[in-house]
C-alpha cells in the first residue's frame, strides 16, 4: 500500500510540472494514478500539436 502511494506521488508531481507545457490543465495529472490514463495522456502530449481537445483548445 505504502509503495503504491509513494510511486503515485512520483508519477502525478512530474505531470503536474510538465501539463501547463502542452496547455493542458495541471489538475489532469491526478488521473495518472492508474495506468490506463497515464499512456492516452502520453500520447496527447506526444502529439500535443496534431490533437486538438474540444473544450481546451480553442
Amino acid at each position: 500500500m505504502w509503495l503504491y502511494l509513494i510511486m503515485a506521488l512520483l508519477t502525478i508531481i512530474p505531470f503536474w510540472m510538465f501539463l501547463p507545457k502542452f496547455n493542458l490543465p495541471s489538475w489532469f495529472a491526478i488521473f495518472t494514478i492508474t495506468p490506463f490514463t497515464v499512456i492516452p495522456l502520453l500520447w496527447v502530449m506526444a502529439y500535443r500539436d496534431k490533437v486538438t481537445i474540444p473544450g481546451i483548445d480553442k
